[in-house]
């Protein structure tokens, strides 16, 4: 078994509210969730405005397939029209 963990950090140029950072961030992480079944949620930056991290994990039997999951996330992630990805990292183990 293998698991693919994660994080997405994001610029919202747009965002001065908490409560509208929130609607930048639901889409995001609802898409995630829909397309690739990863477990999701904002994982830092809660305190920020303008920037966010996702964290995401996914599961599975083989690490090549998984990794393709992940790659796929990423460029998800890179065309989102809701912000900017500025950085992301992912690992994968092995139990």
């Amino acid at each position: 078994m293998f698991i693919a963990s994660g994080i997405l950090k994001y610029k919202i140029h747009e965002c001065f509210s908490l409560k509208e950072k929130r609607s930048y961030v639901k889409p995001i992480i609802a898409k995630i969730q829909r397309e690739f079944n990863a477990s999701v949620c904002e994982s830092g930056s809660l305190d920020k405005f303008q920037i966010t991290e996702i964290g995401f994990s996914m599961v599975g039997n083989d690490k090549t397939v998984l990794n393709s999951k992940v790659d796929k996330l990423f460029n998800l992630a890179e065309t989102s029209s809701l912000a900017e990805l500025i950085d992301s990292q992912y690992d994968i183990y092995r139990f």
